[in-house]
């Protein structure tokens, strides 16, 4: 791996073309092509010409990013960018210890291996640099990987100037998926192409070994703006016509007026697209690849798969709980709404915001009435963000501010038990008191109003009234495309006869991001409502929805497609090279397996997911996946042998429930009923799995059948297969009290299941 190179003659071209342009001024402007002749500089190969080059003309830009977070996002380790203490300390955690010291100019870490084996392994580049600095180890097939210890860059006094522990208070064995050597940490799938410009992976999967390339070892020009060579040869002409030749559009003409009225600043003119949004959202999102393609200037989905505001993730509310960046959470705000962009705030090159403290905000917000006790209720000096964007920290020291800049709404709190951010500083005090607060400074705002986070809240929890306000939500024009897509994510929880309509709703909504989780939540509907839904979004413009629709017909059989055959032909070869791009994981080899299995390749399928077990051995999906394709062809023998061998690698509580299915089919019920009780017991929060258990005890031990249903449902209400199970087992057994009672509460917690829309 190293800094990658464009061709050498385009390199030596794209540079003369850019110093020539830099050398001076014409004493005349450059003669225009006539109107119906494309500009020459189209001519031009188009390439990446590296950071060196922009500089020759764009000096105060590259002045103003040297030595931001940009800039130091990838470094060769060297005395100037290495700010860790390698001096023979040591530091323990995560069930490991580590030893930093210099070995000549190198420096090097003493500590255990995947295999469990103690090794020295040389720092090759730096990994950011503020608050925490962390640092990669290239290994001799290619791979590079993250040092579990990172460097607190903060001052002393602060508490920083110490090594941290990746993942403090957990311990962390060799050949665990969160070990530092083990496939979940591989930089060059996980982190490189966000912290380098145009980086190609370059894996060989036969030889399994990586030569990862990049133009600039560090976010560039480029990184944003696209490739430039046609830039610089625009340049030649003194910059003569309207389009200068960058694939991206940044840094449209704006103007903020404000408006006395609500003293807040309107963009005029409106803001006619959202190129710089979904140009930063490329890395500042939680998404993962499916091109390997440069920014164009084009939709977020045509190069990555974001996240919607997934449990996990997001607070049913929209705050951030996991590592998701801003992207997610702008597009939830009514700063978004309102046309703000990423550098109306940041400046684009330095990274700082463009106003200290409140007069940030200060830029739209009239400071009169907004930056005033009146308004904020607390002494003058109140910082705007500590309400409007709560901060959480991640990687033990790293604070970042919530980007949804949402009112606050403690009365959420109470209802929904989501975070609010008044009870961090008023320490004794709880949400209720904050609620009453806020409800007697504003009686007419926000508190006990609606929220898009109450209809999340109730499909998370699968209340009864779930489904009607999730489809509600779906179908709101004035909500957010995110709380949209949210809402029909969690849509097939509810499998009610109204859903596969409301999909195909969703389906034709303008937004990509709500179309292709119309298509992901197809795969819970009938194949023929399946085949409604997504068979028009097979030839979507957008390649995120198109792959979506693509997997969700995967095994949809040709007769079915009709005149859809060739676009479904296409849409999945496009899955396939999305996959193929991702050949080093084993996600992607599982996914090609699913692929192969539903085109009735067997042998291909195995193929596939062997190959995923090859890379990483612990990947649960991979090896359920080839168990099932074993069932397919009458191998369970083969099957149960797999699972077993994945189960000898640690407990898991797929791997026990498919075991046990497999040794039902074999005729094993003792061991079936111990490999499910297992499944339950590891996964208590899976109600599928003590379902399932349930079901097996049911025709010999009965009673016990019911209390692990019982209990399963107290830890899953609303679960529909619980309550038909519970309701059946007690009418078998002849207690028609309890059956009365089930099916009470059935028609209580779970009315969509039992009956009508």
């Amino acid at each position: 791996m190293g800094r990658g190179t464009v061709g050498a003659g385009t390199a030596r071209y794209v540079l003369a073309l850019a110093l020539t342009a830099c050398s001076g001024a014409p004493e005349a402007p450059a003669p225009q092509p006539p109107a119906d002749e494309p500009p020459a500089w189209r001519d031009a190969p188009d390439e990446p010409v590296g950071a060196a080059t922009c500089a020759g003309c764009h000096a105060a830009e590259a002045a103003a990013w040297a030595g931001s977070h940009h800039d130091h996002a990838l470094e060769v380790a060297s005395p100037a960018t290495v700010l860790g203490a390698f001096d023979g300390r040591s530091a323990e955690g995560m069930g490991q210890r580590a030893t930093f010291s210099r070995d000549g100019e190198a420096y090097v870490v003493d500590t255990t291996g995947f295999d469990g084996s103690p090794g020295r392994y040389v720092v090759a580049w730096t990994f950011g640099f503020a608050p925490i600095q962390q640092y990669l180890v290239r290994f001799p097939d290619g791979a590079v990987h993250t040092l579990p210890w990172s460097w607190d860059a903060r001052p002393a006094d602060e508490g920083g100037q110490q090594w941290l522990p990746a993942f403090p208070g957990e311990t962390i064995p060799p050949g665990d998926t969160l070990h530092w050597a083990g496939p979940n940490l591989r930089w060059n799938h996980m982190c490189a192409d966000c912290h380098g410009t145009n980086v190609a992976k370059a894996y060989d999967p036969p030889a399994h070994t990586w030569a990862t390339t990049w133009t600039d070892e560090d976010v560039a020009c480029e990184a944003c703006h696209g490739n430039g060579s046609r830039h610089a040869a625009w340049a030649t002409t003194g910059g003569v016509g309207p389009d200068p030749g960058l694939p991206v559009a940044l840094g449209a003409d704006r103007a903020w007026v404000m408006d006395p009225v609500r003293g807040i600043a309107r963009r005029e003119p409106p803001l006619p697209e959202r190129v710089e949004v979904e140009t930063c959202g490329r890395c500042h999102s939680r998404r993962y690849a499916i091109s390997e393609a440069p920014p164009t200037g084009g939709l977020l989905l045509t190069t990555h798969q974001p996240a919607v505001l997934d449990a996990g993730l997001y607070e049913a509310d929209g705050q951030i709980r996991d590592e998701v960046y801003e992207w997610g959470s702008f597009l939830q705000s009514p700063m978004y709404a309102a046309g703000v962009t990423c550098t109306d705030c940041h400046d684009p090159h330095a990274g700082r915001t463009k106003g200290d403290g409140n007069a940030l905000c200060s830029r739209c917000h009239d400071p009169a009435r907004f930056d005033a006790t009146a308004h904020h209720h607390h002494p003058a000096g109140a910082a705007c963000v500590d309400c409007h964007m709560p901060a959480r920290t991640y990687m033990g020291v790293d604070s970042r501010r919530d980007h949804s800049m949402r009112v606050p709404r403690p009365d959420l709190a109470v209802s929904i038990g989501v975070p609010e951010p008044c009870t961090g500083c008023h320490l004794g005090r709880d949400a209720a008191w904050a609620a009453d607060a806020v409800r007697g400074w504003y009686p007419d705002g926000r508190s006990g109003r609606p929220h898009p986070g109450e209809a999340v809240a109730a499909g998370r929890a699968r209340a009864p009234d779930a489904p009607d306000r999730l489809a509600a939500l779906a179908a709101d024009p004035s909500a957010p495309a995110i709380w949209r897509a949210t809402a029909v994510s969690l849509l097939p929880a509810f499998p009610r006869p109204a859903v596969p309509a409301q999909l195909r709703v969703a389906a034709h909504d303008p937004d990509p991001l709500v179309r292709r989780e119309a298509a992901i939540a197809a795969r819970a509907v009938a194949p023929d409502d399946r085949l409604r839904i997504c068979a028009p979004l097979l030839d979507d413009p957008v390649l995120g929805v198109r792959l979506a629709a693509a997997e969700a017909l995967a095994d949809a059989p040709a007769e079915a497609l009709g005149a859809t055959a060739g676009e479904w032909r296409d849409a999945i070869g496009e899955l396939r090279a999305v996959h193929r791009l991702h050949a080093d994981r084993a996600e992607a080899w599982s996914a090609l397996g699913a692929l192969d299995g539903a085109a009735g390749d067997t042998a291909a399928a195995e193929a596939d997911y062997r190959e995923a077990l090859r890379i990483d051995p612990r990947y649960t999906p991979a090896r359920v996946g080839l168990a099932d394709l074993y069932r397919v062809t009458a191998r369970d023998a083969d099957g149960l042998a797999l699972l077993a061998e994945g189960l000898a690698l640690g407990p898991d509580a797929a791997l026990h429930h498919a075991a046990g299915l497999t040794r039902v089919r074999l005729g094993d019920t003792p061991g079936a009923l111990a490999d499910l009780a297992a499944a339950a017991r590891l996964a208590p929060d899976v109600p599928r799995y003590a379902y399932v258990h349930a079901v097996a005890l049911s025709a010999d031990r009965p009673d016990e059948a019911r209390r692990v249903a019982a209990a399963a449902y107290e830890r899953s209400p609303g679960d529909p297969d619980l309550l038909v199970l519970l309701v059946d087992l007690a009418t078998t057994a002849g207690d028609t009290a309890s059956a009365a009672t089930w099916r009470e509460r059935a028609l209580r917690d779970a009315p969509w299941a039992f009956a009508g829309p």
